[in-house]
């Protein structure tokens, strides 16, 4: 069974700003690190209050590095 390339997993990011609120958090599909805005990032020196559509497009997992496109959305 082969795996239509252009589905996605139900609640994946795929880049999509518009579906975000500054508030928004991020779960890594791979590892589960969780991107909060209200915490940032220290890895990679995000000040708190960065939303995840704010990241720099170079930006990957703190964990596991994991590609940006790949994070999915929680629920609030």
């Amino acid at each position: 069974m082969s795996v239509d390339s252009g589905q996605k997993f139900e609640g994946s990011y795929l880049g999509q700003n518009d579906l975000l609120s500054d508030a928004t958090c991020l779960e890594c599909k791979i590892c589960w690190y969780v991107y909060d805005p209200g915490k940032g990032d220290d890895i990679w020196q995000i000040e708190a209050g960065t939303p995840f559509s704010q990241l720099p497009e170079h930006w990957r997992c703190p964990v596991c590095d994991g590609d940006k496109d790949q994070f999915m959305v929680l629920d609030s």
